[in-house]
C-alpha cells in the first residue's frame, strides 16, 4: 500500500508528479481550512507530511496523526515544527538545506543592487515622466557582513567578493577555518566593520532577535540591511525605528512576523524594499527541493538512512526514564 503524504506547501503544484511517480499517494491542502479539514478526515491514513518552516507542523497536529511517520521539510527552515512532539513519537524529521541556495542568494544580491542603487524609485519617477539625477553609492569594493554562512550565505558570499570586489566578514556559530573569509564573534562587530549587513541565518530560538537596536546603531547611517531568512532574527520595532529614523539608510525586507500580513510602518517608508518571501522560488530550486523530498521519502520507507535529517531533542518519556 502506497505511503500518503499530506502536502501543505502551496508553491510546488508543478513538481509534484515527481512524488506520484515514485508511488506516493498525495493529498493537497494549501491553505488552512483544507489543512485542518484534510487533518480531520484523513489523519489515520497520512503516513507523511510535506511542509516548509513558516507553515511548520504543531504539536495537536502531530497528535491528531495517528500513523504519522516523517516530516519533510522544503527549505532549510523548520521553525514552526514542533520538533519536541516528534522526538515523542519518535517521527523522523528532514529539510532541504542547501537546495534554494543559489536562487536565495540570487534574490538577496538583486534586493541589495535594487536598495543601494534606488531602482524602485528610479523606475517610479521615469513612469510618472520625470527624469531625476539621483546619486547613490556603488557596491564595487564595499564591505558585506553575512550573518550565517551556511550554503545561502557562502553562496552570497562568493557572489559578492567575486563579482563585486567586496571585502566579506561574518558572524556564525562557529568560526569556519575552510573560508576566506573575516570572522566576527558577535552580531555587533560584524554590522561595526560592514556597510551592507546580510541576514542569511535559519529561524529559531537560536537566532530569536540577533539583529537589535544595537546591532542597527553599530551598523550606522549609510548602513544597509537585508533579510532573506527570517523575520525573527531582526526585532522589527528597533528595525522601523532605526529606518525611521534614518539611522540606518535602508533595508531589504523578503520575510515578516506575521506573514502575508506587513506592518503598516514598513509599507510607509521610501527606504525600503519588500517582496513577499519569494527569494527561494524558482523552477530549478523549487524542482530541487521536491526531488531531494522523494530521495528522504523513498530511503525512510525502504528502512534505510534519510538524506538530511534534523537532530531532534530528546524524547521527553526517555528524559524521564
Amino acid at each position: 500500500m502506497p505511503a500518503t503524504v499530506l502536502v501543505l506547501v502551496e508553491t510546488i503544484n508543478d513538481y509534484l508528479p515527481i512524488l506520484e511517480h515514485q508511488g506516493f499517494h498525495l493529498i493537497l491542502a494549501p491553505t488552512p481550512a483544507e489543512r485542518a479539514a484534510a487533518i480531520n478526515r484523513h489523519g489515520a491514513r497520512i503516513d507523511a507530511v510535506l511542509t516548509r518552516g513558516p507553515l511548520g507542523l504543531y504539536a495537536d497536529e502531530i497528535a491528531a496523526l495517528a500513523n504519522l511517520k516523517i516530516i519533510c521539510v522544503i527549505g532549510a527552515g523548520y521553525e514552526h515544527v514542533d520538533l519536541q512532539a516528534a522526538a515523542n513519537r519518535g517521527i523522523t524529521v528532514t529539510n532541504g538545506a542547501g537546495v534554494n541556495a543559489s536562487s536565495v542568494a540570487d534574490h538577496a544580491m538583486a534586493m541589495l543592487l535594487s536598495l543601494v542603487r534606488d531602482i524602485p524609485r528610479c523606475d517610479a519617477a521615469v513612469r510618472r515622466g520625470e527624469w531625476p539625477k539621483i546619486m547613490r553609492p556603488s557596491l564595487a569594493g564595499k564591505r558585506l557582513g553575512i550573518l550565517g554562512l551556511g550554503a545561502v550565505g557562502m553562496a552570497i558570499a562568493k557572489r559578492a567578493a567575486a563579482g563585486f570586489d567586496m571585502t566579506v566578514s561574518y558572524h556564525n556559530r562557529q568560526h569556519r577555518s575552510d573560508v576566506p573569509y573575516s570572522f566576527c564573534s558577535t552580531p555587533t562587530e560584524l554590522a561595526r566593520v560592514s556597510d551592507f549587513l546580510v541576514v542569511a541565518t535559519p529561524g529559531g530560538l537560536g537566532t530569536k532577535h540577533l539583529i537589535n537596536r544595537q546591532v542597527l546603531e553599530a551598523l550606522g547611517p549609510q548602513g544597509f540591511v537585508v533579510n532573506i531568512a527570517r523575520a525573527s532574527v531582526i526585532v522589527t520595532s528597533d528595525l522601523v525605528s532605526a529606518l525611521e529614523q534614518r539611522r540606518i539608510a535602508g533595508a531589504a525586507l523578503d520575510v515578516f512576523d506575521a506573514e502575508p500580513r506587513v506592518p503598516d510602518a514598513l509599507k510607509s517608508l521610501t527606504n525600503v524594499i519588500l517582496t513577499p518571501h519569494v527569494a527561494g522560488l524558482s523552477p530549478e530550486a523549487t524542482q530541487g527541493t521536491v526531488e531531494l523530498v522523494g530521495r528522504n521519502l523513498v530511503a525512510f520507507f525502504s528502512g534505510k538512512p534519510v538524506l538530511t535529517p534534523i537532530d531532534l531533542p530528546t524524547s521527553e518519556m526517555k528524559a524521564v526514564l
